[in-house]
């Protein structure tokens, strides 16, 4: 079926505009929008390949400049969704999703794997030495000017908890391969959980500050 084209005003023509009311609901009855057939099951490789062009496009409600609104005709969709060819796409699509979660899976692991298996070295410094990378870390950071006698017991361990997470980011290129994917999330805990800890071991009298900074961080941002 061809698609309806719409005139400069946006409105299809032969076609009542907008999407509410009067006609439009009737429209609303008979055709169906993408995120109606992404609700039935339908991928937009599918649309393409067994329905092709819309039967009808709408201005966007909500903004003008958005790309129109494409409908498919519920008819259509029903008599696709009925045949042959629908039941053998469906059932590769499935086929493809369940192959990518294993995929997902067997990267998750391995990437898990490796962050277990990583050492993570920590710089050994003299107090002194760690006090005072601490207060110059702070200060680039924040654009500040102090020192180690100014400094508070609690601000100066914050401070050396933070120039150190720092130094050891590097282990962040450990996440790599996750990101922006389903296991990122776990990846990035198990590597702040092994970082903090392994600072903890290095310095004992920062594993208070360690623990705080964890527990405040659990579900938030990654390392710096």
């Amino acid at each position: 079926m061809a698609a309806h084209e719409t005139n400069e005003s946006g409105q299809g023509q032969g076609q009542p505009q907008g999407l509410g009311g009067g006609s439009d609901s009737r429209v609303a009855r008979t055709h169906l929008s993408v995120a109606g057939l992404r609700a039935r099951g339908w991928t937009a490789g599918m649309v393409r390949q067994l329905l092709g062009e819309p039967d009808l496009f709408r201005v966007n409600p909500y903004s003008r400049a958005a790309p129109r609104i494409r409908l498919y005709c519920a008819e259509r969709v029903e008599a696709a969704e009925r045949s042959e060819e629908f039941r053998a796409v469906t059932a590769a699509a499935v086929r493809r999703s369940a192959a990518a979660r294993v995929v997902a899976r067997r990267r998750l692991r391995e990437v898990l794997a490796r962050i277990t298996a990583e050492p993570i070295d920590v710089p050994r410094l003299a107090p002194r030495e760690l006090a005072a990378l601490a207060v110059e870390y702070r200060d680039r950071r924040d654009g500040a000017l102090g020192t180690v006698g100014s400094a508070d017991p609690g601000g100066l361990d914050r401070w050396k908890v933070d120039c150190l997470r720092h130094q050891l980011a590097r282990y962040d290129e450990l996440l790599d391969r996750l990101y922006g994917g389903a296991g990122w999330a776990a990846g990035e805990e198990l590597l702040r959980r092994r970082v903090y800890t392994a600072i903890a071991e290095a310095y004992p009298v920062l594993a208070r500050e360690c623990e705080r900074q964890l527990s405040g961080r659990e579900g938030g941002p990654p390392l710096e």
